[in-house]
């Protein structure tokens, strides 16, 4: 049995449309764009950490770090450049936060790591964790108060 096409897509449907127009007012507000940029800065900071902090000559927690925060940055990059497409990906950050979180114990050789590199993967990684919440929750947010 051959059952009818149709040629009107989804595009066409109102809360496709209303929904869109929800993520908008969500990435045009300004408590979006602070948020979009602490995690772009996050990224980065991350990325270069071994060498701030000076933990670049221990390879595997180095490779770790750039890792992460190359990924925490481009999903910062992302949510800046079409937030209405990577709003659903800003869930990612926080398990990449506890992974930072941890990551001193497990990746490193010995299973132990200095204090330095403890203290800045867990500030850093509380902080991704918290942002990726906090983009997660600007969505959440909109689409419980509704339109405005």
């Amino acid at each position: 049995m051959s059952y009818p096409q149709h040629s009107t897509g989804m595009t066409s449907h109102p809360e496709i449309a209303e929904m869109r127009e929800r993520l908008e007012r969500t990435a045009s507000s300004g408590s979006a764009i602070v948020v979009e940029g602490l995690i772009l800065l996050a990224g980065v900071y991350a990325a270069i950490s071994p060498w701030v902090v000076h933990f670049a000559l221990q390879r595997n927690i180095t490779v770790n770090n750039l890792i992460v925060g190359i990924t925490v940055a481009l999903i910062g990059f992302g949510l800046t450049l079409a937030p209405e497409r990577m709003f659903r990906l800003a869930w990612v950050l926080t398990p990449l936060g506890v992974w930072l979180l941890i990551s001193p114990w497990v990746v490193t050789a010995t299973h132990g790591a200095r204090s330095a590199i403890v203290w800045n993967n867990c500030w850093l990684g509380a902080i991704v964790a918290v942002l990726g919440l906090a983009a997660m929750g600007l969505t959440v947010g909109v689409a419980r108060r509704g339109p405005r």
